[in-house]
């Protein structure tokens, strides 16, 4: 049998890092066996679901790269299905119209707790064999319940958590089906899961509780069941409940702050999943080793400076031309065109070592696409100096003159200048980054003068002299 695995979150907010992990266990099982990966939105919840959640989640997915194999699926066009079915529970018996009212179930409940007993609906409309009903109150919009079992167990052999037990007994009939007819949760999940032959249900340990209800249900059905893999919370570095402080934020905002998709689903991956002490993967190296065997049944700990670790040893050692697109993306987001300077690939190369993410790259790498506005005050003061002033003059004038606008010719005539005049080579790159890029921070200076081109170099070089000399 096909592995059929499915990432199903509500559309009641944005794509946030606990369900990218989620998503991203689930992806990586699926296609390591071959098979196939559903993203399905449970928006039943009407009154919470938003349209700028669903397009979050999508664009959130997207941009991580974890494609669904099937077509979008929505809760809410499959009503018709979820009355169906529902129906034939009925018929057969599984399932029964209760017509208690709001009130006597809060006055059942404040019974229960006061003989302290646990707060469980209590069979009064479940019809048993020599049990009496009385008649329906009239006006009275019934809900369905399913007529869970009263005896046995539900053994659940989780492949993270491992065997757990619960009692039949425990657990009361579950509404199914409201009073105006639409589904519940729990219902459409396993009436989804069922038509669209889920072979492993993958999702957050705050689901534990459904599943016994779950695999009922499937069980009245006659359908398969699914093994299950609950997956453990993500808490802060601090061990406390992950806020936004921690980095409980939306996918697209790792995006915004400059991570990589492959250096996320990297670190995410590797959030109570281990394989050895390897801490970098490709892509290709998560789908084949990730299995359950090695995800920790304890919560796992969001550390943001490794997160920001990974980030950066992904933009130290990936093909450039995997970088450009979000590069180009970041560029255009501070508003610079980058069409109007240097190859991206290039810059990539020389600015990747010092940058630990791309929003650090697209800033530091403004003045090869704009124009400069400003220098940096202290850098100014120490270097753009009457003496810098005239290493500016003098090597614009050689750098003018050069035949070929080269690396290599570039990287000669700034020694030989330095070398000719008897000075060391800071005391002329530094006057140079300060002129050209408007701090004494730059990639190799030959490097930068090559990238920025023959052009706005030498303006840039004489209009620094003309700052120094007040033309």
């Amino acid at each position: 049998m096909s592995v059929v695995t499915r990432f199903a979150p509500s559309p009641t907010g944005f794509l946030h890092i606990g369900g990218a992990r989620t998503a991203l266990f689930s992806y990586l099982y699926a296609k390591r066996f071959g098979g196939k990966f559903l993203l399905r939105i449970e928006d039943t919840d009407r009154e919470r679901s938003t349209q700028e959640a669903v397009d979050a989640i999508f664009e959130g997915m997207a941009w991580l790269g974890l494609k669904s194999d099937f077509d979008e699926v929505y809760q809410t066009q499959r009503f018709d299905r979820y009355k169906e079915v529902v129906e034939q529970m009925m018929a057969a018996g599984h399932a029964y119209y209760c017509y208690a009212s709001k009130e006597e179930l809060d006055a059942m409940r404040t019974e229960q707790m006061a003989r302290k007993e646990k707060p469980r609906y209590d069979g009064r409309w479940r019809p048993e064999t020599g049990k009496t009903l009385p008649p329906p109150p009239a006006g009275v919009q019934p809900v369905v319940r399913f007529k869970n079992p009263l005896e046995g167990q539900v053994v659940l052999k989780d492949l993270i958590k491992g065997e757990i037990v619960f009692d039949n007994k425990e657990l009361d009939d579950l509404i199914i089906a409201r009073g105006d007819g639409t589904p519940t949760y729990n219902f459409c999940v396993v009436v989804d899961d069922w038509d669209m032959g889920i072979t492993h249900v993958i999702r957050g340990d705050d689901h534990v509780n459904n599943t016994p209800r779950q695999i009922n249900i499937l069980k009245a059905l006659g359908a398969q069941v699914p093994q299950y893999a609950h997956v453990s919370m993500i808490l802060g570095a601090d061990g406390a409940k992950l806020s936004k402080r921690h980095g409980a934020l939306g996918v697209t905002e790792y995006r915004a702050m400059g991570f990589l998709p492959e250096a996320l689903l990297n670190y995410l991956v590797r959030l109570g999943w281990s394989h050895g002490d390897q801490e970098l993967f490709t892509r290709e190296e998560m789908i084949e080793k990730f299995d359950f065997d090695h995800v920790s049944a304890s919560p796992a700990r969001f550390d943001m400076e490794k997160a920001y670790w990974v980030n950066h040893q992904y933009l130290k050692s990936a093909d450039p031309a995997v970088v450009v697109p979000e590069f180009d993306w970041h560029l255009r987001r501070i508003g610079v065109d980058p069409a109007a300077g240097p190859d991206l690939a290039a810059v990539i190369e020389q600015q990747r070592e010092r940058c630990r993410t791309l929003v650090e790259m697209a800033e530091k790498s403004r003045f090869l696409y704009a124009e400069l506005d400003a220098y940096n005050e202290k850098d100014a003061a120490k270097h753009l100096t009457a003496d810098g002033a005239t290493v500016l003059d003098e090597l614009a004038a050689q750098l003018e003159a050069l035949p070929a606008w080269t690396a290599a010719a570039l990287h000669e005539a700034v020694n030989g200048f330095a070398a000719g005049k008897g000075l060391g080579l800071g005391k002329v790159a530094q006057p140079i980054r300060v002129a050209v890029v408007g701090m004494a921070i730059s990639p190799p200076i030959d490097q930068t003068l090559f990238l920025l081109g023959r052009e706005r170099t030498l303006a840039r070089l004489r209009a620094a002299v003309a700052h120094v000399r007040g033309a």
